[in-house]
């Protein structure tokens, strides 16, 4: 079963959670999807990885880069892994199809948007009668995380 973790963000958006997140992923030496809701979105989320932070560097690539084969950090809209990820990461409720291909799963949703909550819970109560390993982080004032009970 793929272990799924949940991250409530509701201090910073997306872009600006994501990269940290990242940075763990590669750290750890794995590989990742990031799942998106659109075309228009994996670009936008594509220029926040590149801009975040003018020291660091998180090398990643979209459709329009080409090559995912090449890039440690795919940023699609589709339900492939076409880089050989360990990891996917889901952001604006993006499908979750081929779940079984990764080890982990990090659903991250907006807990000041109503729908986005409400479709986390419908999510999680999936993932749990699938029997999945499933965690909840809830983001800090800080911009950190704590796991939740």
């Amino acid at each position: 079963m793929t272990e799924i973790s949940f991250y409530h963000l509701l201090h910073t958006p997306v872009e600006r959670a994501l990269p940290k997140l990242i940075e763990k992923v590669l750290e750890s030496g794995a590989r990742a999807v990031i799942r998106a809701g659109s075309s228009e979105r994996a670009e936008a989320l594509s220029g926040a990885l590149w801009t975040y932070d003018q020291d660091s560097f998180l090398p990643h690539g979209t459709a329009h880069d080409g090559n995912p084969d090449k890039q440690p950090i795919w940023i699609t809209t589709e339900d492939d892994n076409p880089n050989g990820a360990e990891i996917l990461i889901v952001t604006d409720g993006a499908a979750t199809g081929g779940l079984e291909t990764y080890k982990r799963c990090l659903e991250m949703f907006d807990g000041r948007d109503e729908e986005a909550v409400a479709e986390a819970r419908r999510r999680w109560t999936e993932y749990k009668a699938a029997s999945h390993d499933l965690t909840y982080w809830q983001q800090t004032e800080r911009g950190g995380w704590e796991k939740q009970a």
